[in-house]
């Protein structure tokens, strides 16, 4: 297999491994998972592995691999509560990442205060203490330089525990799919997502192909920004930001850009709002089980990742 094509495959099971459980509830009694009757087995997938760990490694930061194929070391965690932000679903353990990562969410919270008029930001998944594959939703955010926002203000109180793990983010698309939900739908969100878009280490936005549209159609002045929006699946109710490798990390595979142009085209949508993409038919045979990514397919440092010793606390 070539590596384009691995690349595009990645990319596809990192967009749809995002799908199914972002709105899923939390636990605010979350029980530790048992321990692995064999964790050196070769054939165990590396979720198994990576969604054991609780603390990040010590040392400094240092990431390994791709976005959908990788780890992180020296992970720091984004504080649950800040002036402009919180973080949702707690029980996952999901507010890690990179510092850029951390810094830039930092930065959003306080332009969403501003230029959207928002109280801030609601923080969704970014990456595991460790980064790698999850257990649950996601094929990427294994390297801390993904992180999901809601589209959903964070309200003007601090959200207590059950509030974080039940809430759900507001749906922003309308029921056929083909735009927004004008019900919900505010020129603060364009804000937010521009604002987002415009940070120079950003490399991509994901929304869903009606958030694009919406976008397309509604932003003035300077547009580039709207290059970085790439329609995706799901994505209805966050807004997921993916980061450039960081200046010298050499075991870092950044993504290629994404195509020049603003991507606002009506061929740009054809595929995205196809039948075949909206009312997706069910398969004619039984789907077979996908093989979980085993350590050994992972970059060989991030074995090393998962034996460091953990960060004081």
């Amino acid at each position: 297999m070539n590596s384009r094509l691995l690349l595009m495959l990645l990319l596809l099971a990192a967009a749809l491994g995002g799908v199914a459980a972002a709105q899923d509830k939390g636990t605010v009694n979350p029980k530790p998972l048992p321990p692995l009757a064999n964790p050196n087995d070769p054939k165990l997938g590396a979720k198994e592995l990576f969604g054991r760990k609780v603390l990040p490694t010590a040392g400094p930061p240092r990431v390994i691999g791709f976005y959908a194929k990788g780890c992180i070391a020296g992970a720091q965690a984004l504080p649950i509560n800040g002036d402009t932000w919180q973080v949702m679903r707690l029980s996952r353990n999901r507010n890690w990442g990179y510092p850029d990562m951390i810094a830039l969410l930092e930065r959003l919270s306080v332009k969403a205060h501003k230029d959207a008029g928002w109280p801030g930001i609601l923080i969704g998944d970014m990456a595991q203490p460790r980064g790698g594959p999850m257990l649950t939703g996601h094929a990427s955010h294994q390297i801390g330089l993904d992180a999901d926002v809601w589209l959903t203000p964070m309200p003007d109180h601090r959200l207590s525990r059950e509030e974080r793990e039940d809430m759900s983010a507001v749906m922003m698309v309308r029921s056929d799919r083909l735009d927004v939900d004008t019900k919900v739908w505010t020129p603060g969100h364009l804000a937010v997502i521009r604002d987002a878009a415009q940070e120079p280490r950003v490399e991509r936005i994901f929304v869903n192909a009606a958030i694009k549209k919406a976008l397309c159609r509604e932003a003035t002045g300077d547009r580039s920004w709207l290059a970085k929006i790439r329609p995706m699946y799901g994505h209805d109710y966050h807004f997921h930001i993916r980061i450039t490798c960081p200046a010298g990390a050499k075991q870092c595979e950044t993504q290629p850009p994404p195509p020049e142009g603003e991507g606002c085209s009506p061929s740009d949508f054809t595929y995205w709002f196809s039948d075949a993409v909206l009312h997706p038919k069910p398969p004619t045979e039984p789907e077979q089980p996908s093989h979980p990514m085993t350590l050994a397919q992972m970059p060989a440092d991030c074995r090393q990742v998962l034996a460091a010793p953990d960060a004081r606390q």
